[in-house]
């Protein structure tokens, strides 16, 4: 058995996917669906099916194997993927030039080049050279525990040391240039790019390190953080902070608790709070934002109490909300950070403050009532209307209606007024895009294909007698062509032998039907090649007797006596049999 087809048949797709999606088993089958992880929905349109080791979106279109998943999921190559669920799953991967490419030699070069860089930025933390960041970690209340927890390390002011360390390993110039953790100057010398920071190792789902955030330990050293560039396995648009780490505490609360930055996260850790991520960097995107979804249905904003993290609070509370979680605000008293609060009031008061965390509208809410003269009507109308379009934003039509109520209250508007507002949001409010339509195939087709997918005996005994002349006209010929040539019936045997279009059509087919029996199976195919067999003497038949009207017209009656009895010989079968 080839390699590929032994790891394929080794592991199980519901645990590859459910690292990524929280899946929930849809019926007594080996079915189970959950949100797509690669478009945004809200009500779950992605499929993974068990038994045929597949997984279909029936709302983005997307499908295929675990292999296939994999590299969608993590921007991987073909090789990579194989590597990284072998690695997973304790299966021994030979060491064939088939298995790698240019590219994922270059990003297995890079994981290798991070990881190095990681252990040297933590020896640096340790030794003589990390004195003022250990000391800085310290003021910030940061033990070893934490440190250790988190890798952190220290890039010296040297500016050359990661540069010389590279240079032993056997790693080309090109790769450590592709690091973005080495530069060149015009003189063609090397340089570190971090140099004298504080850093903080980012790491992507499967737990490597990726990429560094660092930071500056003297004011004049700007910018205050700084944070690596993207490179073939970094995507910052893609990646949160912690997330390695946080995704099971996640999934157990289901909720994510939001901070700023790296050292909110760290703090947010250590008092107990599992399930805390950072965007990293300043950019917060729909990608991260999908990212939570998969895991979580609640994000607790645990943001500075600035003007700018107001704003930040404002602006990604409506990103998640378009994704349809659901967002609380934590407040914080004494313009405290969440970092700052924690070490002056103790973990388990901060605990409490997420517990008590109000709703995001509520917060919002408050906001708004500086803005806008609340003692008289007009003013709390005006209120109430600057809201309404976030409101409006919410997808759920009772929850929307819920909030919009409740909020009316709040700022004492008249529920009449409400009712009008929304009945204009509305009117306005346009229909979602339809999602792409399933492919109309007949059922006797389809309970066939079924059938012969489900039993060894029923595909030895009905193929034979499935002939081109019956076949010609299927939707799903080439379904039929591959399972005449394959060697099993697995997902992966069927889809190397079939088109794009083919491929799609067997997603739907096999995602779309509930596994048959093997024990009905062979029934089943009989009776639907008794039907197609009757149709296509029917159709025969019809031909036949056009054809003898025509010949006798023309005068051809020799011609017209042979397709007479052909026309006898078809009529003697009878029966048209039936497909249940």
């Amino acid at each position: 058995m080839d390699f590929v087809d032994q790891l394929k048949s080794s592991i199980d797709i519901v645990k590859v996917i459910g690292e990524y999606v929280r899946l929930k088993r849809s019926g007594s089958g080996g079915r189970w669906i959950g949100l797509c992880p690669f478009h945004q929905e809200k009500t779950p349109s992605f499929s993974v099916n068990q038994t045929r080791q597949f997984f279909k979106c029936f709302g983005c279109g997307k499908g295929g194997d675990a292999l296939s998943f994999v590299m969608e999921i993590d921007g991987l190559t073909f090789p990579e993927a194989l590597k990284l669920l072998a690695e997973r799953n304790g299966i021994p991967m030979p060491r064939r030039a088939e298995y790698s490419d240019e590219e994922s030699k270059l990003r297995a070069a890079l994981y290798e080049i991070h990881a190095i860089a990681a252990s040297f930025y933590q020896a640096n933390l340790r030794d003589a050279r990390g004195a003022e960041a250990r000391a800085y970690l310290a003021r910030r209340g940061v033990g070893a525990e934490m440190i250790e927890t988190f890798a952190l390390g220290y890039a010296d002011a040297s500016g050359q040391s990661l540069a010389r360390r590279l240079a032993q390993e056997r790693f080309t110039p090109r790769e450590i240039e592709a690091s973005g953790l080495i530069r060149r100057r015009e003189d063609g010398s090397a340089y570190d790019f971090f140099r004298g920071r504080l850093m903080f190792p980012i790491h992507n789902d499967a737990g490597k390190v990726i990429a560094f955030g660092g930071r500056a330990l003297r004011d004049e050293d700007q910018p205050k953080y700084l944070n690596s560039s993207e490179t073939p396995i970094y995507r910052k648009s893609s990646v949160l902070y912690n997330a390695h780490r946080a995704r099971e505490g996640m999934r157990r609360s289901a909720r994510a608790v939001l901070v700023e930055g790296y050292m909110d996260a760290i703090g947010v850790y250590s008092a107990g709070v599992k399930e805390v991520v950072a965007p990293c960097g300043t950019a917060f995107t729909d990608a991260q934002v999908r990212w939570i979804r998969r895991h979580a249905d609640a994000v607790l904003m645990s943001f500075d109490p600035d003007p700018a993290g107001a704003r930040a609070t404002e602006q990604r509370a409506q990103m998640l909300l378009d994704e349809g979680l659901h967002v609380r605000v934590v407040t914080l008293e004494g313009g405290l950070d969440p970092d700052e609060y924690i070490r002056k009031h103790g973990a388990e008061s901060y605990r409490k403050k997420l517990e008590e965390a109000g709703g995001y509208f509520h917060w919002l809410a408050d906001r708004v009532r500086a803005r806008f003269d609340m003692r008289t009507a007009e003013g709390r109308m005006d209120a109430f209307k600057f809201l309404l379009p976030a409101v409006n934003r919410i997808s759920g039509r009772l929850e929307r209606a819920a909030v919009a109520s409740d909020l009316a209250e709040y700022l004492g508007v008249e529920p009449g007024l409400v009712l009008d507002q929304f009945k204009k949001a509305a009117a306005e409010r346009r229909a979602p895009a339809a999602a792409p339509a399933a492919p109309a195939i007949p059922a006797l087709e389809r309970i066939l294909l079924s059938a012969l997918l489900a039993s060894d005996q029923a595909r030895r005994q009905m193929l034979p007698r499935l002939t081109g002349e019956i076949t010609q006209n299927f939707a799903s010929r080439e379904i039929f062509e591959a399972l005449r040539h394959a060697e099993n019936t697995t997902y992966s045997a069927l889809e190397g032998r079939l088109g794009p279009a083919a491929r799609d059509l067997l997603h739907f087919l096999l995602a779309a039907d509930e596994k048959m029996e093997e024990e009905a199976a062979l029934e089943q195919a009989e009776a639907c090649l008794r039907r197609l067999e009757a149709d296509r003497r029917k159709q025969r038949t019809a031909e036949l007797r056009a054809r003898v009207k025509q010949a006798e017209r023309e005068g051809r009656m020799e011609e017209a006596l042979g397709m007479i009895a052909e026309l006898e010989k078809i009529q003697k079968h009878g029966g048209t049999g039936g497909c249940q």
